[in-house]
């Protein structure tokens, strides 16, 4: 079985399987190597970004947002059918759906941009030195290295708050919009969990049931992943079996380059 990274790759490396219409087209992509029977949220939203950038070259994603509407089986391939919906000289937009035999399993409408000069300015939080290799912490899922002060694995109360710094090995920067992609489905769940006495993200299917409904990521800038990465994020609200949670990503100089939010549902043992 290849390494996790390895496998990832694989999986963004999507097949044509028929080029359609001009304006419809087919893709198919594997599935992650994992112990797991479901597909994992990210691989999809990686995966559609890469059918997007296929779809139109000449732009950049602008953003994302897919809708998850039923489980994803591991055991199965998916296959994609991308209609490029609009493409004008700035702008464009694919609508991608994602099936397997028991029928769609997401969809997801991708926005893209001609690349375009002009006044730039951002209000953030600024950004604090990279954590040390002392705060090394492993996520389940993310094949790369990750830093965080706090472990969400841990049941300790906190604020509804978290963010971890991140680096990829070497890759090309065209893979960064997938990557990234990738790595802020994993922990906005667990981040929404924070405040609750005993829980904490690994309980899925005992202490609680979760899963993601819908997931959107806005690309502001240019990035690469194999630099320096914040995800900084917060759960302003958990509430009629729903949380919702929000974030962004940053470069180590402090240059905002994405946001994301993500609702899931998030039903715990009592509620059942």
């Amino acid at each position: 079985m290849p390494d996790l990274w390895t496998d990832l790759l694989g999986c963004l490396d999507i097949t044509k399987t028929s080029t359609g219409d001009g304006v419809t087209a087919e893709y198919e992509g594997r599935n992650q190597h994992l112990e797991y029977h479901r597909v994992f949220g990210g691989q999809l939203l990686g995966q559609f970004l890469r059918i997007a950038a296929l779809t139109c070259p000449e732009k950049a994603v602008k953003s994302q947002h897919a809708i998850f509407t039923r489980e994803g089986r591991a055991d199965e391939p998916v296959r994609y059918e991308a209609v490029r919906a609009h493409e004008g000289r700035s702008f464009g937009t694919v609508t991608i759906t994602a099936t397997q035999s028991r029928g769609v399993i997401a969809t997801a409408s991708v926005s893209m941009h001609a690349v375009e000069g002009g006044p730039e300015h951002q209000e953030v939080e600024s950004v604090g030195p990279v954590l040390g290799p002392e705060y090394m912490l492993p996520l389940d899922l993310i094949p790369w290295e990750t830093r965080a002060s706090i472990d969400l694995n841990a049941t300790t109360i906190g604020a509804p708050q978290f963010e971890f710094w991140m680096r990829t090995p070497a890759v090309a920067q065209e893979m960064a919009p997938a990557l990234a992609a990738y790595a802020t489905d994993l922990t906005l769940i667990g981040t929404a969990l924070r405040p609750i006495e005993g829980a904490d993200q690994r309980g899925n299917g005992t202490t609680f049931t979760s899963a993601v409904t819908s997931h959107t990521v806005w690309f502001h800038r240019p990035f690469r992943t194999d630099g320096w990465l914040l995800l900084r994020q917060h759960s302003p609200v958990l509430a009629h079996g729903r949380s919702f949670g929000r974030g962004d990503v940053l470069t180590e100089d402090g240059v905002l380059v994405a946001s994301y939010g993500q609702e899931a549902l998030l039903r715990f043992a009592e509620q059942r």
